[in-house]
């Protein structure tokens, strides 16, 4: 499947937020890792609804996971443990941004493992290739 250039250029800024979320772990800022990370996964989500979705569909991240899962994950295209992934990214993101919860080093590591295999799986969806999470 050929990418718009829309989608393109999701996937590059899906890559720049996944690129930052290994420095500011790195750094020891789980909170901003974590929020990278997740943002990593909503561009991604973003780019793989680019040709899906109406552009109202994606603008907030409830609307994005909704249509997401209902255009990606219920019809087969994409793994079910995508959409998982971007169901916890979104909790994780909200406890560290909003509740003032504390993120264990652990696992942010392990979200940013998640964001990793998420953008690749999309990645290669929209390349047309089979959609792996754990590849």
């Amino acid at each position: 499947m050929t990418q718009p250039q829309h989608a393109t250029e999701l996937m590059q800024k899906a890559a720049r937020a996944l690129a930052s979320a290994r420095l500011l772990l790195d750094a020891g800022d789980t909170h901003g890792a974590c929020n990278r990370a997740y943002y990593a996964m909503f561009d991604a989500a973003r780019a793989a609804l680019a040709s899906e979705a109406e552009p109202e569909a994606t603008r907030t991240d409830n609307r994005l996971i909704a249509a997401f899962g209902l255009r990606l994950i219920k019809t087969g295209r994409l793994p079910k443990e995508l959409g998982r992934m971007l169901n916890r990214a979104e909790q994780v993101r909200l406890l560290a941004e909003y509740t003032g919860g504390a993120v264990e080093p652990q696992d942010a590591s392990e979200l940013l493992s998640q964001a990793g295999a998420f953008v690749r799986a999309v990645r290669d969806y929209l390349e047309g290739t089979a959609a792996d999470p754990h590849a």
